[in-house]
């Protein structure tokens, strides 16, 4: 055996120099090697964080990804520092992942790894100072800042970079600091900080003198003074049989009692308390019970799944609107439970979580745990460990969730598939989390259930190909009619100031025969705020954000203009920039003005909105689907929100506001995100009962996609849309690569993206459109370009031009008039 294989067999060599790649959470090109001292060498192990110094003193806590003996040639690597896990915080599997993200969606690993682990384990320096003793106590040739921090440091002896900015109150503390170092005042040293903390409770047990009953018994029959400590103990004799357990906080908050009454009992000796690590994540007793039989359309469904899992590891399950694709989930995640796997059910949107997670509790309990960006640091650490060792079997969460560390990885069910929130945007990666979860399952040879009752046009077409295996569902549950969908045509309908319709009379009636008949309504607009833009009247002048070249949205209720793009708030215009006059009129309508119109139509109807602005904390999605839910909202108005998947039993009604914004789009997706967005959310109307209907407000009432969305026809539409798409050249026969050049003057960044596109041509001018400027053409003060370049489906030819991209990038930031135009690549962008 060679003296590598020695190593990897576990049998030391002591005279071979171990070395380690290492990704830290940084947007390198290449991974870096550190050397790993002799000191180290037992616990190092791919998966693990070790402590490491990049550049002269910047720590960080990076990830094992290969050992091995390779010395490199380019520099002498220095030493890892430290060791900083027991075990692999994650599995070979994870590692595999990030390496295909980074290399498919051009990308660093180490951008990766930022997105994928949570944030306590993302450890970075911080930057301490330390007096220098042998500077003495002679202050007076310093200035006053100098002074102030020499004094405290003399005091403390040292000083964190935080509390520096806090004793000078300013952030820009370095010159300072600089000045105190060549004056040998300090010196500085980088501490990695570790920043997850244990939950700790105080327990309140009874002291086991008083265990038996008859001691008990005894006590309080004897008991003749402290009336109020006696209170105390009933009660938390009263919380012991009914919790178990009793923690300290809970027992004084039940009991009224003071800390002073319970210390009274811990003295007496009748009471101790014991403090304990507790879980942040609360816990539901694991049973499994699968309740409601499926119908025979679902169980048909069911066995072909099973069917083509048998011969494929992806399958897609395209079932109408509440056709209950989802009982066929619960089957398929029983039948993984049985066999000891773990579950990955992705969900588009935290505010679908919430009402799925209700669903699924009721057939596996505390199998099911969450994971999702609202969780806070602390908490994703916990689900992070409970995946890591196997105690979290099913994990239902947003694109997120695919990071976490499976071992035992059986089935991952992607529901709603198709929706655009998979994709990631910004920053790096850029990933589509549908096509990573697939990846991820390969891995383990794991199932991949794809849901949707409007496929994605690249998922459907790949199981047309046979690549998918397909499976469709065209019967409501229940054989429920598909809704009644009516078209309302609003080219003539008349408003006082001619603007546009907010709710026309046809839909005014339907509404009022629904909250009549103690029926529901959800009316679809995919604005938010009260109005997307103002105009003068006179001369036609609009506010636009000053540092974006879009339009600026009213928001009534905070009376603000917003940029919902930077987010740059205004105060509201009165006087025209342009002319000086003061009359304006508002243009179009957001969810705001429309929640303010239907409080005057309909004053004794409960109203409510759902979107970004109303809806902010962890549970305030689901506390608002919980209202609607029990019936105590008639009105519900909001944006894509109420659109994905959302299940209520008495909505007979769903009005879609503004058609023709869905299918104005210049975007070659305009005709699929079309009937996506009205087929499903005219699937939230007639649910349970009879057939519901859905009223679409439009003035091109001749659109070709809205004759579709009345049949419910989904695969007449994908027949007609993929014949154009592949008249044109665009994906699912095509792969995308779009490049967006970015930079704040606006002929430095169109220059670049010509020079780049004329180094691209001769291997990839047919493929190429632009370089041309966005819709918005200027976010944050950057300009921007963008060049899309259509690839023929030839894996070899997409990895030349990504080869071919990345190395003129860098050629191009060589040039000294294009260094700081930021090029973003982006694969498959939706």
């Amino acid at each position: 055996m060679t003296k590598l294989e020695l190593y990897h067999a576990g049998i030391p060599d002591e005279g071979l120099p171990l070395f380690v790649e290492v990704l830290i959470p940084l947007a390198l090109p290449r991974n870096y090697t550190w050397k790993v001292p002799e000191h180290l060498s037992v616990g190092i192990q791919p998966g693990v964080r070790v402590e490491v110094i990049l550049g002269k003193n910047k720590k960080y806590a990076g990830i094992v990804k290969r050992v091995h003996h390779e010395k490199p040639e380019a520099f002498e690597p220095k030493e890892i520092l430290n060791v900083l896990d027991d075990s692999p915080i994650i599995f070979p599997q994870q590692l595999k992942l990030w390496e295909w993200m980074a290399h498919y969606y051009m990308c660093s690993e180490g951008e990766v790894m930022q997105a994928a682990l949570p944030t306590h384990f993302k450890l970075s320096s911080e930057t301490v100072l330390l007096f220098n003793e042998e500077a003495g106590d002679d202050f007076t040739h310093l200035d006053e800042e100098e002074y102030l921090v020499a004094e405290a440091l003399s005091i403390r002896k040292e000083l964190k970079l935080t509390e520096v900015q806090q004793l000078l109150d300013a952030n820009h503390v370095y010159p300072v600091i600089k000045r105190m170092i060549d004056k040998n005042i300090c010196l500085v040293w980088e501490e990695l900080k570790q920043t997850y903390k244990e939950k700790k409770e105080i327990f309140v047990l009874l002291h086991p003198a008083y265990q038996h009953e008859e001691a008990l018994a005894g006590l309080m029959n004897n008991w003749n003074k402290a009336p109020k400590q006696l209170d105390l103990l009933l009660a938390y004799l009263h919380l012991l049989k009914t919790n178990g357990e009793v923690i300290q906080s809970e027992l004084l908050k039940k009991s009224g009692a003071s800390a002073a009454q319970l210390k009274g009992l811990v003295d007496k000796g009748v009471l101790i308390t014991e403090k304990r690590s507790v879980d942040r994540l609360k816990h539901l007793p694991r049973e499994i019970n699968i309740g409601s039989d499926l119908s025979l359309v679902q169980q048909t469904a069911l066995d072909q799944v099973r069917r083509q899992f048998d011969e494929r590891n992806v399958c897609l399950l395209h079932g109408v609107t509440s056709s209950g694709k989802t009982l066929v989930y619960i089957r398929l995640i029983a039948e993984a439970l049985e066999k000891g796997q773990q579950v990955l059910f992705m969900l588009p949107e935290i505010a679908l979580t919430a009402q799925v997670i209700r669903r699924l509790q009721q057939n596996f309990g505390g199998y099911i745990m969450i994971y999702h960006s609202k969780f806070n640091p602390n908490e994703r650490i916990e689900l992070w460990n409970k995946v890591k060792n196997g105690e979290a079997r099913i994990i239902l969460g947003a694109r997120s969730a695919l990071f976490l560390p499976f071992r035992e990885l059986g089935l991952v069910i992607c529901d709603e598939e198709h929706d655009t929130s998979f994709k990631q945007q910004d920053p790096a990666p850029r990933y589509n989390a549908r096509d990573a979860a697939i990846y991820l399952a390969s891995l383990f040879s794991a199932k991949v259930l794809l849901g949707s009752a409007t496929p994605s046009l690249e998922s459907y077409y790949n199981a047309l190909q046979g690549k998918y295996g397909l499976v469709e569902i065209f019967q409501r549950y229940g054989d429920i009619a598909l809704p009644e969908i009516v078209l309302v045509d609003t080219k003539n309908i008349r408003t006082p100031d001619k603007s546009k319709v907010i709710v026309s009379p046809a839909l005014q009636q339907a509404i009022e025969e629904s909250i009549a008949s103690n029926k529901q309504v959800i009316l679809f607009q995919n604005r938010r705020g009260y109005s997307p833009y103002q105009v003068c009247q006179t001369c036609g002048w609009i506010p636009h954000c000053k540092q974006c070249d879009v339009s600026l949205t009213f928001h009534k209720l905070h009376n603000k203009l917003v940029c919902h793009y930077c987010g740059t708030v205004y105060p509201p215009v009165t006087v025209c920039e342009a002319c000086g006059n003061h009359n304006f009129t508002q243009q179009n309508f957001g969810t705001e003005r429309i929640e303010e119109n239907l409080l005057e139509l309909f004053p004794k109807a409960r109203i409510s909105r759902m979107d970004i602005d109303s809806v902010r904390g962890k549970h305030a999605h689901d506390a608002l689907i919980q209202l609607f839910e029990q019936q105590r909202i008639d009105i519900l108005v909001g944006t894509q929100m109420v659109v994905k998947g959302l299940d209520f039993e008495h909505v007979s009604l769903v009005g879609i506001l503004d058609a023709d914004a869905i299918l104005g789009f210049a975007d070659f997706r305009v005709n699929e995100r079309g009937f996506q967005l009205m087929e499903q959310v005219s699937g939230r109307s007639g649910r349970k009962g009879k057939q519901g209907k859905v009223l679409i407000q439009v003035r091109n009432t001749a659109h070709p996609v809205l004759q579709y969305v009345q049949q419910h026809d989904y695969k007449a539409f994908a027949t007609a849309e993929l014949f154009n798409r592949q008249q044109f050249g665009y994906p699912p026969y095509t792969r995308l690569i779009q490049l967006r050049f970015r930079h704040k003057l606006p002929e430095t960044v169109a220059a670049a993206a010509r020079q780049l596109a004329d180094w691209l041509k001769p291997a990839f001018g047919a493929y190429m459109v632009g370089p041309a400027a966005p819709v918005v053409n200027r976010v944050r003060n950057q300009y921007i370009m963008e060049l899309l370049i259509k690839l023929p489906k030839d894996m070899h030819l997409l990895q030349q031009c990504r080869d071919q991209i990345q190395l003129l990038t860098a050629h191009l930031h060589q040039q000294p008039p294009f260094k700081s135009v930021i090029i973003t690549p982006d694969i498959d962008p939706l």
